[in-house]
């Protein structure tokens, strides 16, 4: 894994349309305070910081695109700013007022660079994100001047959703879902089970039943409107970030990405170490 700094160029010209990961981090987590300076083993046994695996995951998905990408811890936290400062990161200050992860990108926004047109958010806690989600965003927003906001999906098998029905008849959010119009656009975001399906239907392969990964990318635009958005009633609902995009009109663009075979797990609870840390190992990732 790079740990070569801010920039990851690629083969690809510099006409490539630019991009900035940024990996918005904060302290003062309600669940799980202080959790980007938890320390968590990898496959060699090294421990690190979870900020830096996040870090690590920037970089390996910026290796996955074309194009020169710059990378940015946003922090509002001198803490979180001096341990990624001490492992090669750039950091950016942001405000404490900041209240989820895009509202972070956008308070970077300015210092990034006028050149910088798409914007991928990679949460401080998702450090086992494939790449090649964030990649396929990328592509998305490069390859359609149209898409405004791109986000990935990935499709329920029928034992994931038997899953998510037996958490959602417990009273337990097992995963946020999402459902698309025919040409992907998204409808709605919730943590309950979407779309409703017939005792008959479940187990049926072919359902659109999506869980939604919380991974974005920007156009540099998009960003900008999110911030002169005021938080929507359904968002502090659902605690669901994008669903501001939504009620301010702007179209969020859902990805379906193959996780081939990689389990995807956030830390968010102090429980969610031991399921990473397996993951990390079957990874081989240090």
């Amino acid at each position: 894994m790079s740990d070569t700094g801010a920039n990851v160029a690629t083969e690809a010209g510099a006409d490539v349309t630019r991009v900035a990961i940024v990996v918005p981090a904060r302290h003062a987590s309600t669940r799980y305070p202080g959790k980007p300076l938890v320390e968590i083993r990898g496959a060699t046994g090294a421990m690190r910081p979870l900020i830096r695996r996040s870090w690590d995951a920037a970089c390996a998905a910026a290796a996955d695109m074309a194009g020169n990408v710059r990378i940015v811890v946003a922090t509002d936290d001198g803490r979180i700013a001096d341990c990624a400062n001490s492992f090669g990161a750039e950091v950016m200050m942001t405000p404490e007022t900041c209240g989820n992860g895009t509202e972070r990108c956008a308070a970077v926004l300015d210092r990034i660079g006028d050149d910088i047109e798409i914007v991928v958010n990679l949460q401080g806690d998702a450090l086992l994100t494939p790449p090649w989600f964030l990649s396929a965003l990328v592509d998305v927003l490069r390859a359609d001047p149209s898409i405004a906001v791109a986000t990935p999906a990935v499709r329920a098998t029928p034992a994931v959703h038997r899953r998510l029905l037996d958490d959602q008849a417990a009273g337990r959010v097992g995963g946020t879902t999402v459902a698309t119009a025919a040409d992907g656009r998204a409808l709605y975001f919730t943590k309950a089970i979407i779309p409703h399906v017939p005792d008959g239907r479940i187990g049926d392969p072919d359902l659109p039943v999506f869980l939604h990964v919380g991974v974005y990318a920007y156009r540099r635009a998009a960003l900008a409107q999110y911030a002169g958005l005021a938080e929507s009633v359904l968002e502090g609902l659902e605690g669901l970030e994008q669903l501001r995009f939504l009620d301010g009109g702007v179209p969020v663009q859902v990805v379906e990405v193959d996780p081939r075979g990689c389990e995807l797990w956030e830390l968010n609870n102090p429980s969610d170490l031991a399921p990473i840390e397996v993951q990390l190992a079957v990874r081989g990732m240090a």
